[in-house]
This record gives C-alpha cells, sequence and structure tokens, in this order.
C-alpha cells in the first residue's frame, strides 16, 4: 500500500485509474477544484473519505506538506522491460536511469518526462530511489502516467532496448559530440545517470553514442533532473514536438 498525499499527487493517481482503498481529508480545509474533483472521483467509484484533524494527517502523511489530503492505495506493479518496449509508439522514446538517489530529482526528472511524451522509464531497482510518495509529490502526479519498467541489470537492459532496434544514446559530461548535434528522430532510450557520478562505465560502455551539454559558467554540470530536461526538450524540438 503506498500513502500518497498532496492535491495533485492524489488526483493525478485517481485519474491514472489506481485503485484507492481509503481518502484522508484534513478537517475545516477548503476545497478547490482539485479537492472536488478528488471526491467526486471518490464518491463514483465508493471510495472511503475520512475526515481527520490536520495533526493526525501530518502522521499518516509523515509530512506536513500534504496540501491537507493524503490516500491510501494499491502499490504499482513495474512493467516487463518487454512489455515497456511493446507499448512503446513509433518512433520509440525510452528514458533510462542509472543510480538516481535523490526522490525529488526522479520527480523532476518524471514530470518533464511525462510533458514530452516519453513512452516509459527503465529504473535500476539497486543503488537507486523508488518511485516513492515524495517522488510523486515531486512530480506533481505527472509520474503517474508514465509506464515504469524496473531493471535488476541495468547493462542487460539496455542490450535488450538495443537489440529492439533503439538507438542507446547516454548523456555523459565529458563526451565530444554535443548533445544538439545528435539525430533524435529515430527510435532513441536516453540515458541519465545519477547526480555528480552519471553513468556508471559498464552502462556508459552499452551506449551507442555520447553526448554532452555545453557548460559555459563555473559550475561543471547540471542536476540529473535539469539535464534530462534539455535533453528530453530537444529531442521533441527534432521531432517537431509532434504527438505521436
Amino acid at each position: 500500500m503506498d500513502i500518497l498525499y498532496g492535491r495533485n499527487p492524489v488526483l493525478e493517481a485517481l485519474r491514472a485509474g489506481r485503485v484507492a482503498r481509503k481518502i484522508v481529508i484534513a478537517a475545516g480545509m477548503r476545497h478547490d477544484a482539485r479537492m472536488t474533483e478528488i471526491l467526486d472521483i471518490a464518491v463514483a467509484r465508493s471510495i472511503a473519505v475520512e475526515t481527520s484533524p490536520r495533526h493526525r494527517l501530518d502522521d499518516v502523511a509523515h509530512t506536513e506538506h500534504h496540501q491537507g489530503v493524503a490516500g491510501y492505495f494499491h502499490a504499482r506493479t513495474p512493467l516487463r522491460l518487454e512489455q515497456l518496449l511493446e507499448r512503446a509508439r513509433d518512433p520509440a522514446l525510452l528514458l533510462v536511469l542509472d543510480g538516481i538517489q535523490d526522490p525529488q530529482n526522479l520527480g523532476a526528472i518524471a514530470r518533464t518526462a511525462e510533458a514530452c511524451d516519453v513512452d516509459g522509464l527503465v529504473l535500476s531497482r539497486h543503488r537507486a530511489v523508488a518511485v516513492t510518495p515524495a517522488a510523486t509529490k515531486a512530480s506533481a502526479g505527472a509520474i503517474e502516467h508514465i509506464p515504469i519498467a524496473s531493471a535488476g541489470n541495468l547493462a542487460q537492459a539496455l542490450e535488450i532496448i538495443g537489440a529492439a532496434g533503439l538507438w542507446r544514446v547516454g548523456l555523459d559530461a565529458a563526451a565530444a559530440e554535443r548533445y544538439d548535434h545528435f539525430d533524435y528522430t529515430q527510435p532513441i532510450a536516453l540515458v541519465v545517470g545519477a547526480e555528480g557520478e552519471g553513468m556508471r562505465p559498464l552502462t556508459k560502455r552499452h551506449c551507442d553514442a555520447l553526448v554532452s551539454l555545453p557548460m559555459l559558467g563555473h559550475v561543471a554540470s547540471l542536476n540529473a533532473g535539469a539535464s534530462a530536461a534539455a535533453l528530453l526538450y530537444e529531442v521533441q524540438r527534432q521531432r517537431g514536438f509532434a504527438r505521436r
């Protein structure tokens, strides 16, 4: 069971069809359009709604930043990588994350990925953050709409992705090729590494191409969320921002 909190995460989980057992709202809270829709969906699906003192809701959500609502949801079951590839549209666009450990970064990446019409995320199962309520909150609920596959061995996953006909393009600060000089109109799997460390060497060796973002200031790199956003929007720029 996942306890999601915040108006957007709870609403987007309901919109995405996640099964909920109970919605808890803070007593005396003002209802905006999002809360009204949350309650309307709960009534339509016979989901229990409980009113609770705010301090108890703090305990339920394990944070004070719940915006007056939390929901008990059945956990999402990750797809198998093969299922994710079968569901990808043409030209495919996957985002592979290697060792992202900050839930805020994962949430930011997911929010951009959803906005850029990504077919799905491939997450490393080891040495990486899972899709936690904090990541869901950071994504403003966008991650609820993205298919996700979990990989125990990312190198093997990249081999499967390559065999399916996708170009595996890794973001690497030391790469000679600039990120906007590559052709992203073909089926693509973008690979983004962890904050600070970047991709692991084995992951890097399983990429077909490596690209870099030019850095004109004093800092050496952007964080993973900002880097992924720049790369994803370059993909969609080249594709004419066309829905598939």
